[in-house]
């Protein structure tokens, strides 16, 4: 679900020039972007650009899952430019490019990449068991809207990751996470109502669906007890949950 594969060649280490690695976390919005690729089979294409965003999350293709902490680039990429790098100003990988945001079918501006540091991650596990295991939480989430604010009578400021459904039998489920009630008809649109308000992972806030997402990916393994931060009916409460791994969907 990371996009990411691994591929063995059989060639003299002689002839392999390996790029060296950045720290994606260090990536900042107007910072210079370059990615090297096979645009439409026109081989070693360099376009240049910046980073247009950092820590987006993305559905990974088909999959109901995402890939959090993708970095938005302006910097052409089109089919062809999938697995190649996003190197900074030194040449430091940033990410993997991954798709494009186009009607078209072809750069509009709006490309991303998987962050170099869940490469590290997952790249490891890859070559020693051909898999990796994400943890899993077992919930579907929404953010907090100023519609969901009016509906639930929250505070104006609230933030947080609405629990919109929980998967039966899976770990939130077991923990006794809630999720919404009802739905409330607000413009023409289903509105969840009620439900858990999750605001806290460990010693971490979480004020949107992507930190709670981020952290799970960037610091949780499968049978690992976390404590989320919940509010539910105007309550902050603790909840322990055990995580297991992800299935396959």
């Amino acid at each position: 679900d990371s996009d990411i594969a691994v591929i063995k060649v059989d060639v003299d280490q002689s002839l392999l020039f390996p790029v060296n690695l950045g720290n994606s976390d260090e990536s900042f919005v107007g910072q210079r972007a370059i990615t090297i690729g096979n645009p439409f089979g026109q081989t070693w294409s360099l376009t240049a650009g910046v980073v247009s965003a950092v820590g987006r999350t993305l559905q990974s293709g088909n999959s109901p899952f995402s890939i959090p902490e993708m970095i938005q680039t302006d910097a052409s990429i089109n089919p062809g430019n999938s697995g190649g790098p996003l190197l900074d100003s030194e040449g430091k990988v940033l990410g993997v490019n991954t798709m494009i945001l186009s009607q078209s079918r072809s750069s509009s501006g709006v490309g991303f990449a998987v962050p170099v540091n869940i490469v590290k991650m997952v790249v490891p596990k890859l070559i020693e068991t051909g898999k990796y295991v994400y943890p899993w939480l077992g919930v579907t989430l929404n953010n907090i809207s100023l519609d969901v604010i009016q509906a639930m009578q929250l505070d104006i400021k609230q933030r947080g990751a609405l629990v919109i459904d929980v998967i039966e039998n899976s770990p939130a489920d077991n923990a006794g996470i809630r999720s919404s009630r009802d739905f409330l008809d607000v413009a023409s649109q289903n509105i969840p109502s009620g439900g858990d308000i999750v605001v806290g992972i460990e010693d971490a806030a979480v004020k949107t669906t992507d930190d709670l997402i981020s952290y799970l990916v960037k610091y949780t393994q499968p049978q690992d007890i976390i404590t989320l931060r919940i509010l539910r009916e105007n309550t902050v409460i603790q909840v322990d949950v055990t995580l297991e791994p992800r299935p396959e969907m």
